[in-house]
């Protein structure tokens, strides 16, 4: 039997590409066997995030610090399968550990409103301390009077019960 599509083409070029066109609507619905095997029924692994080293963080932070040109440090990342978000999160931590960023956030205090503000909290402490030794002072002699009245009372009873 022929293939009634031929028949309304005008050309073979045109039979050529539409069987080939159909050829793929056969493969996607299924109805023609396939050559590849099929697929394992088996269930995949779960994918775990890919962990990076240490050492290998500094040591791409390094690669990138020696780009020079433009589109070095694209190809290293690509080469490399990181973002560049990763990289400026790298360089940041080294930073930080090295000490050179200041990690409070927001704006930063005038020095001189700082250093007014230490002197007040210290003025503050000082004070707090002086009436705790005040206080201290205070127990101190009330304890020794009354240690010498019992010093004395006991002193009395012995005397008694001995005469």
């Amino acid at each position: 039997m022929a293939n009634p599509m031929k028949a309304i083409l005008k050309s073979p070029g045109q039979a050529v590409a539409l069987e080939g066109a159909l050829e793929g609507a056969r493969r996607a619905t299924g109805s023609a066997p396939s050559s590849a095997p099929p697929t394992d029924p088996e269930v995949v692994a779960i994918a775990r995030r890919r962990q990076i080293s240490p050492s290998n963080k500094r040591r791409i932070v390094a690669a990138a610090e020696r780009c020079t040109q433009p589109g070095e440090i694209g190809a290293l990342l690509r080469r490399e399968g990181i973002y560049s978000s990763q990289l400026a999160a790298w360089r940041k931590n080294r930073a930080a550990a090295d000490g050179a960023i200041d990690r409070k956030r927001g704006r930063k205090m005038d020095p001189a409103v700082a250093e007014a503000h230490r002197t007040a909290k210290l003025t503050r402490e000082n004070e707090r301390l002086r009436r705790q030794l005040a206080q201290a002072r205070v127990i101190i002699d009330v304890q020794k009077k009354v240690s010498s009245l019992l010093a004395l009372s006991t002193a009395d009873e012995l005397d008694g019960e001995s005469a």
